[in-house]
């Protein structure tokens, strides 16, 4: 006899001679009931397959789980037991063989054709083998099982499931054809077009993703899930997709956590694109319909602050604090650091410097501490102690590689802010020459350069900067928006500009130069033109002092002076804007 039969022999006559122990006699007197009277169920397990079971788990914790395995599965067919064919899936994928495990899951799934856990077994394993051509019929049994009720949330779910797949287009081919009757379905087909554009997207097909999500908005125009993946587009740059995620804002008149993800969504992309406007008055509609979601209340302090309404903003952090400490979870606490960074900020604007204080040390969280010492520099710094804000920053220690590359981009950030250019610039070369191989250090050097006056450094880093990285769109438009604007080279500085608008075409800063420079060049005509197309995309200040200027000198005196004016609303210390107004001793 074999050690292993030997063990499991022993182990078995053990336990028969302790229930023989506890077999009553004829003449022994009748075990009492439970004190509870609940009733006793008993197990189906018997000898021969509690013997088999035993044997099976002593091989695997032996190290032969081949022959462990075997016997947990032949006596999960058995017994046609769920729990002992998820034991068998997990043998199996403990040792590392995904033939015998999808073996398993598979028979699981015939014994027991309702079970939902059996078939997505077969279906993660069988996309873990790459075996994706095999999946759609599972994905379809685990549709059709779903109920009406969570086949969305299925259906949804769908994209991540096949998210490592490296044949894009085969699973989304398999996708799509397992959910054909989804997409004719009312109460899916919103869910399941969505699904199929996210398949689309995976693969960077934009166009026909948004047409698959317009698809879906089209049967069900409040559904948050086309709005979703509209929303993904926009960020991918299909300005298209806007007026999908407009509409259903529109058709929807619930206050579901999916609409709310739809507009809370929709103001973060709003904020990202500068349309500050815009976004407070998502935010705005927001926290009146859902004032007990606290994110929202975030977001539109921060643009309350930034707007200088103070009041508004202290008012708004104050909900956001109560409702983020009733919460209580991990994304609360990161919310309520930046809560207290924003009212240390209301508290410096109002010249409170010890309230500013009081509220940064409410900062526990040690990956925040930085963002805590950069405002207080900054409050150091306002109050006369220059050089006290930097030696703070300069002696933070570094718990992280990256820390000491964060140190001296939040020292020169600092002097940049109070105007202190040749100091930033020289902190920026600091970093620069040690991290080299970091383009964007070296484009913050550059312009750093130019405030600083030194122009010939301007124009050599980035030169560099083009070398090292030829499709730096930021480093051609910069070298190329400096040169029209000091007047010189204007043939080269159009070159530069244009190639700078060929890699980042629907970028309206860069279209803003590409008008400067025409503008330089007397081409008024297609500088007005160039303009106003970059105005209506992003209105911005800087861009409001160029388009007006052009007007201007055209002889549209009053519609300059219109978006002089709105320029100034929306950034009235614009040095830009500031200087063109000066120059041209204008008063809007």
């Amino acid at each position: 006899m074999n050690t292993l039969h030997r063990t499991a022999t022993l182990v078995l006559m053990g336990l028969a001679f302790a229930a023989a122990a506890q077999t009553p006699s004829s003449t022994a007197p009748a075990a009492a009931a439970p004190a509870t009277g609940e009733s006793v169920t008993n197990s189906a397990l018997n000898a021969p397959l509690f013997y088999q079971l035993l044997l099976g788990e002593i091989n695997v914790r032996a190290g032969e789980p081949g022959t462990g395995y075997s016997l947990i599965l032949d006596a999960a067919r058995k017994q046609k037991d769920p729990e002992l064919y998820r034991r068998a899936v997990d043998v199996a994928l403990q040792a590392r063989s995904g033939e015998a495990a999808l073996t398993a899951a598979r028979a699981w799934s015939q014994e027991l054709p309702g079970s939902q856990e059996a078939n997505r077994f077969v279906l993660q394993i069988l996309l873990a083998l790459n075996r994706v051509a095999e999946t759609g019929p599972v994905l379809q049994s685990i549709l059709q099982a779903s109920s009406v009720t969570d086949r969305n949330d299925t259906i949804n779910a769908i994209p991540q499931t096949y998210g490592r797949v490296t044949d894009k287009a085969l699973a989304a081919s398999v996708v799509r054809e397992a959910l054909a009757p989804s997409l004719k379905q009312p109460f899916h087909a919103a869910a399941a077009w969505t699904t199929v554009g996210r398949m689309e997207l995976a693969q960077d097909q934009l166009p026909q993703a948004l047409a698959s999500a317009r698809e879906g908005h089209v049967i069900d125009p409040a559904s948050p899930y086309p709005a979703l993946l509209a929303l993904e587009l926009m960020e991918r740059g299909q300005g298209d997709a806007e007026t999908l995620v407009r509409q259903q804002l529109q058709a929807s008149h619930s206050a579901t956590a999916g609409d709310s993800a739809v507009a809370l969504a929709y103001a973060r992309i709003l904020l990202d694109l500068q349309r500050d406007s815009e976004a407070r008055a998502q935010l705005q509609t927001l926290t009146t319909r859902q004032p007990e979601q606290a994110e929202p209340w975030l977001l539109l302090a921060s643009l309350q602050v930034q707007d200088n309404t103070l009041p508004a903003a202290t008012a708004s952090l104050q909900k956001y604090m109560v409702l983020a400490r009733q919460a209580g979870d991990e994304r609360a606490a990161r919310g309520l650091t930046q809560a207290y960074l924003l009212m240390a900020q209301i508290a410096e604007k109002q010249k409170d410097f010890a309230g500013a204080s009081a509220w940064l040390d409410r900062i526990e969280n040690a990956e925040d501490i930085m963002a805590a010492q950069m405002r207080r520099a900054s409050l150091l710094a306002r109050q006369g102690q220059m050089p006290q804000a930097r030696a703070l920053l300069r002696n933070q220690p570094e718990r992280r590689p990256e820390d000491a590359r964060l140190k001296l981009v939040a020292e020169a950030q600092l002097l940049r802010d109070f105007k202190a250019w040749q100091q930033s610039y020289e902190v920026y070369s600091e970093a620069a020459a040690r991290f080299p191989t970091d383009t964007d250090l070296i484009y913050d050097q550059a312009m750093m350069a130019e405030k600083a006056g030194k122009l010939a450094d301007m124009e050599k880093l980035l030169r560099q900067l083009i070398a090292a990285k030829p499709d730096h769109h930021h480093a051609y438009n910069a070298l190329g928006y400096s040169l029209a604007e000091r007047n010189m080279r204007l043939p080269e500085a159009k070159q530069l500009i244009e190639k700078a608008v060929a890699l980042a075409p629907g970028d309206a800063y860069i279209q803003d130069s590409l008008g400067w420079v025409e503008f330089r060049m007397g081409n008024t005509v297609r500088a007005l033109e160039i303009l106003q197309a970059a105005y209506g995309k992003r209105p911005d200040p800087e861009i409001a002092a160029h388009l007006g200027e052009v007007l201007w000198v055209r002889g549209q005196r009053e519609q300059a002076l219109k978006i002089w004016r709105e320029g100034l609303l929306l950034s009235s210390d614009n040095e830009t804007l500031q200087g063109t107004l000066k120059r041209l001793q204008v008063k809007p």
